[in-house]
């Protein structure tokens, strides 16, 4: 055999071997390769699993709506005890403060929750006002210890967190308040009155 059969014959047969290696090798390389694309994309669905349910979970606990006092009043008995939030208007004739104790008492009456009915009746400020002014709407007392907010002043909605007591009374423990005429001037449009 010539010396350059010998060289076509070897690099012959190193390519032979070299495509059954490429042949048997691809193999066990895409079932390797499929096998760790699996893991990756059942880690990665984990991954994202975990973080919508961590999102929609801590959305559900952040995302307590208020409830207005003609509902609590109508289902009281369903909510005794239990921490709710609701909303009403401050009636200002009836905001007692002891600074000694830090008691602090108030009433407030029912508005409406809708937005829509709120804007409808002139927006916010004129609801509040007509609220605090009207003797036959509903009323829950409001009994909080603590320092007392210097919003709290007649025709201020006030948002509360707490436990609606045996007697009808609310222990708020959170107070909110929203003043509109404070904000009528200053953001024309937003109560209605710019």
């Amino acid at each position: 055999m010539a010396f350059a059969d010998r060289i076509t014959f070897r690099l012959a047969s190193y390519s032979h071997k070299l495509e059954m290696k490429n042949i048997m090798q691809p193999e066990s390389d895409t079932s390797h390769t499929s096998g760790m694309r699996i893991k990756i994309i059942t880690g990665s669905l984990l991954v994202v699993a975990a973080i919508l349910y961590l999102v929609i979970s801590s959305t559900q606990a952040n995302a307590q709506y208020f409830l207005t006092v003609d509902e609590v009043l109508s289902r009281g008995d369903s909510f005794k005890g239990k921490s709710i939030r609701i909303s009403g208007v401050v009636l200002g004739k009836t905001i007692r403060y002891d600074p000694q104790t830090e008691l602090l008492t108030f009433s407030i009456a029912h508005i409406s929750g809708d937005n829509q009915e709120v804007e409808k009746a002139g927006g916010l400020a004129a609801v509040l006002h007509a609220a605090a002014n009207d003797p036959a709407r509903q009323t829950i007392k409001i009994v909080y210890k603590g320092i007392r907010p210097d919003l709290l002043k007649d025709e201020s909605q006030a948002i509360l967190s707490g436990v609606l007591n045996s007697d009808g009374s609310f222990n708020a423990s959170e107070i909110l308040l929203k003043c509109p005429t404070r904000y009528d001037k200053s953001i024309p449009g937003q109560t209605g009155g710019g």
